[in-house]
């Protein structure tokens, strides 16, 4: 067999689940959620039709997981017990997927019993032993273990290669070595435990250091501290962990591929053409009928090989000489059309910035020295005007060699007009950080007019919002990967020292994709009144995000010492209270330790077990036991203070930045499905205020001189929303007329006129109140209020019966969710529910809670967006010396100059409680103080 021929395998269990999550929900009827799902075959069809065309193959196949236990299962019972069940509407779409697979030409293997790595690992060994080159197509890294020389993989959604030479460089062993390096860092997504606290890092230098796993066996005893326990703590487990790890490459596939060792039965086909058109029509896919009825590539398919044929380098490293190859001749001279320019000189620099100020939209990126937006600083800039045209202007590449670039400050000086001038309208993906940027150099950008990732998060919050991410699901391309330019882990490389012309088709690439993907998402938008509002909703919260995340928070870093020092000294006591209660010393984080006490001394009763069978003493565990024993309740109180010191008292300080004093977090707006903030680094979000010490925390937000701290929140939102979305008339009563609605619902729960309410009673109420909210089962309330089942029914019974509009709102909610895939907000976001039909019944059950209580969380949301926005104009237009400087929940923080508090106490609640006309009031309370705690 000549040496020339190459043998391709498709990992198609790799492949479907990137169909599935990359392409939008489409249906075989579009608009009935009902239908049966068909994204994940038309990902298929596209990606397996692409790959052909990129790659030249004599023979191939395409490896799919069969249903079921394999081998390995009978070897290691917890064999990936932890992972989730494959999506309904995955499970759908399987068959017809393996289907149209075959109709494209291509041989299908789905062998009982054996895992797809596994018939990959033979038929890759088979084909190596007969002198053909192999390629795998995956994403999957544990495949790494069968590159050889003649074995390569390759990832054609991002240009990765891994060779001998990548695999070496991404994970520091050769490949030879990859069994050993997977055996120690175990695998969590297959419940393959590895080393107790042994990552990449050490896998790799113990590797290097001895040459072996069995060698590094042989020397445990040597290795020093925590790492080397844990190794000889793991040497029973090791090889049954080698063997669970290694991918077989002498599976038995006769009868699966007749005739093997001979290569004939996977010799590529050509497609059905007929019955293609017959399955296409079946599924709705109606671009593919035409392009197969007129013999050409269809359009998504026919721009990505263009882009990929024209821009050489551009996809990534190629994975070997020949392999990626233009789609046709057609294919090629529309790709000769993409047009990247690099800018050294002023020339081009004049008349790039001549076609920005012309244009009707620009789409702009940054790329920087850092990730931190506070403090980045600008490497280059990219411009694109029109699809396939960009432009970078490199400012900051230091490298030994690098070309000569023009002045940054002068550069800015240019940009400048035109970056704040409201009429020039620009677009950019997460354009926030970029604001940032800009404003590190002293320049203010004006005239975002959109933000590709925010429009993402409009359509389709349930889905990823990256550029990469979107490029490929709505305009079928792929991009350079970040860490293909600039590597990954301890080998990264800063931005500044990438090669320009790599830089630059890096760059240019981001905004070239950027304006291709608003043209697809924007038209979606604009044609929806109601998400049109929404979309606008966030870009006006995007802009004043900026500013309150700019001026940040001044934080008082001897008061989170003396806190810190407090806590520790708390510590140190619970410590010693746990070891007197046990009778000796032990770690009280070590779970290990704790089980041995709890179960093999003291014989407490085993609540769970973990997945490999050994009693659990997770914190759900530790709870249950510590309301009948005081050594569970003193482990529960030093794991939260020291979690509370860790994460505040310790770093909040350190957080602050040195110019500022200052603590900067960062709002992310594309995360919660139901539009709420996310707050990080640091997360304001989750300080415990339900403890004393957790209150405590906030006492270190202070005001500086001349200021008091004002929090300024909504009133029982959720509670109002409610009776505003079920129109219920008892629960609009209770608003109305400024009663205590938990007292009211008490009243009418028990029977007892308001006054009369007990407060155990009140307490009952609003247990019942916020729990049905949130889809509180009568389970749920019963262990909730510590009394039995039958009594928590008959008060959710009682509750319907007085608010039957409650009661038809969840009912109805349940019933559109199902009709139509998601619910919405009073404004009109949309929150999509994936699971609301799922034949899974808990899934479901969730999905339907989620149903209920997601127009309520995303109305609150709305709400605190509006107030955010409003208060902030009317801040700007009055000229005030009030700065916002946090929003956290439903509650917006101000630093308020003492001239300006009262108008901040009056006219604040005012303009929170009229961003919108609900049927009930909204109220807003406001309150002072010289520190964030004080303020409420």
């Amino acid at each position: 067999m000549s040496d020339n021929k190459t043998l391709l395998l498709v990992d198609g269990s790799s492949y479907l689940y990137r169909a599935f999550h990359a392409m939008p929900d489409l249906r075989a009827v579009p608009g009935d959620p009902t239908s049966a799902a068909t994204g994940a075959i038309r990902g298929m069809i596209n990606m397996m039709t692409a790959l052909r065309r990129e790659v030249r193959a004599d023979y191939a196949a395409c490896i799919f997981d069969a249903p079921g236990k394999t081998f390995r299962d009978d070897w290691y019972p917890q064999y990936k017990a932890n992972r989730s069940p494959m999506p309904d509407d995955l499970r759908s779409q399987i068959d017809p997927i393996h289907q149209v697979v075959r109709l494209l030409g291509w041989p299908v293997l789905c062998v009982p019993d054996v895992e797809a790595d596994d018939v990959i690992g033979t038929l890759a060994r088979t084909g190596q032993s007969q002198g053909v080159e192999v390629i795998v197509s995956s994403g999957d890294k544990d495949l790494s273990q069968l590159v050889t020389e003649h074995i390569t993989i390759i990832d054609t959604m991002n240009g990765k290669k891994r060779d001998v030479a990548g695999v070496t460089a991404e994970f520091g062993v050769p490949p030879a070595l990859m069994v050993d390096y997977q055996t120690l860092v175990g695998d969590t997504v297959d419940n393959v435990p590895g080393v107790e606290k042994v990552g990449p890092k050490t896998a790799a230098k113990w590797l290097t250091q001895y040459g072996s796993l069995d060698a590094l066996i042989a020397h445990a005893g040597e290795i020093k501290g925590a790492a080397g326990e844990n190794l000889r703590k793991a040497l029973d487990w090791l090889p049954q962990g080698r063997r669970l790890v290694t991918i077989r490459t002498d599976c038995d596939l006769d009868g699966h591929v007749p005739g093997l060792p001979a290569l004939d039965a996977l010799a590529i086909g050509p497609q059905q053409v007929e019955e293609l058109k017959a399955f296409y029509d079946r599924f709705g896919f109606k671009s593919l009928v035409k392009a197969l009825e007129a013999q050409e590539v269809p359009p998504e398919l026919l721009e990505d090989a263009v882009r990929k044929a024209g821009q050489g380098a551009k996809a990534g490293p190629q994975a070997g000489p020949g392999l990626f190859d233009a789609a046709s001749d057609a294919a090629a001279s529309v790709a000769s059309n993409l047009r990247y320019d690099t800018i050294f000189e002023w020339p081009d620099f004049d008349r790039w910035l001549a076609r920005a100020m012309a244009a009707d939209l620009v789409a702009i990126d940054t790329e920087t020295d850092s990730l931190d937006e506070m403090v980045a600083q600008i490497v280059g800039i990219s411009l694109s005007v029109e699809p396939g045209e960009a432009a970078y202007i490199p400012l900051g590449h230091n490298y030994p060699g690098a070309p000569a670039q023009l002045p940054r400050d002068e550069v800015l000086a240019r940009l400048r007009p035109w970056l704040e001038d409201e009429g020039r309208k620009k677009l950019g993906q997460h354009i926030k950080y970029d604001r940032h940027v800009f404003a590190n150099h002293g320049i203010e950008v004006r005239g975002y007019a959109h933000d590709t990732m925010l429009q993402s998060y409009v359509l389709e919050a349930h889905r990823p919002h990256g550029l990469s991410s979107l490029a490929e699901r709505h305009v079928g391309r792929s991009g350079i990967d970040y860490e293909d330019l600039c590597g990954k882990g301890a080998h990264q490389i800063p931005f500044a020292q990438v090669d320009i012309a790599r830089a630059a088709e890096y760059s240019c690439e981001d905004s070239d994709l950027t304006l291709d993907v608003h043209r697809v998402l924007w038209p979606q938008i604009e044609a929806d009144e109601k998400l049109r509002f929404i979309y606008q909703l966030e870009m006006d919260s995007s802009e004043t995000l900026c500013r309150v995340e700019r001026h940040g928070v001044l934080i008082d870093a001897p008061v989170l010492a003396q806190q810190s020092q407090e806590l520790g000294a708390r510590m140190l006591a619970l410590e010693k209270e746990a070891h007197e209660l046990a009778g000796q010393p032990f770690n009280l984080g070590s779970p290990k330790q704790i089980g041995e006490i709890f179960f093999g001394k003291l014989g407490l009763p085993v609540v769970k077990k973990t997945p490999s069978g050994a009693p659990s003493t997770d914190e759900e565990v530790l709870e249950k036991l510590a309301e009948d024993y005081p050594l569970p309740a003193r482990i529960l109180e030093h794991r939260g203070l020291s979690k509370l010191k860790g994460t505040y008292t310790d770093k909040l300080g350190q957080l602050a930045l040195p110019r500022t004093g200052r603590v900067h977090t960062h709002y992310a707006q594309a995360v919660a499905v139901t539009g709420r903030l996310s707050s990080n680094d640091p997360n304001l979000q989750n300080i415990p205020i339900r403890t004393a010490e957790g209150r405590r925390v906030r006492e270190a937000f202070i005001a500086p001189p001349g200021h008091v701290i004002a929090s300024a929140d909504y009133s029982q939102i959720e509670l109002r929303i409610m009776a505003h979305i079920s129109g219920d008339e008892a629960l609009l009563r209770a608003f109305t007329e400024g009663m205590d609605v938990h007292r009211a619902t008490a009243g009418e729960v028990f029977g007892v006129p308001p006054e009369e309410v007990s407060s155990e009673q009140r307490r009952y109420a609003k247990v019942i109140n916020f729990g049905l909210i949130y889809g509180m089962s009568s389970f749920g309330l019963a262990r909730n209020l510590g009394i039995q089942n039958a009594a928590a029914k008959s008060y959710i019974d009682r509750y319907f019966a007085r608010y039957p509009g409650v009661k038809a709102y969840m009912d109805e909610t349940r019933l559109s969710a199902k009709s139509k895939g998601y619910v919405e907000t009073v404004f009109g976001r949309r929150l999509y529910l994936p699971e609301i039909n799922s034949p899974n019944g808990p899934r479901r059950g969730g999905a339907e809670r989620a149903a209920i209580n997601a127009p309520m969380q995303g109305t609150a949301a709305d709400l605190i967006k509006l107030s955010m926005v409003k208060v902030q104009r009317v801040l700007d237009e009055e000229a005030r010396g009030t700065r916002m400087i946090m929003q956290v929940h439903d509650e917006l923080v101000f630093e308020v100059p003492e001239d300006e508090v009262q108008w901040v106490r009056a006219e604040v609640p005012r303009l929170m409680a009229g961003v919108a006309a609900l049927k009930v009031p909204l109220l807003a309370e406001v309150g002072m103080g010289p520190n964030w705690d004080k303020a409420h």
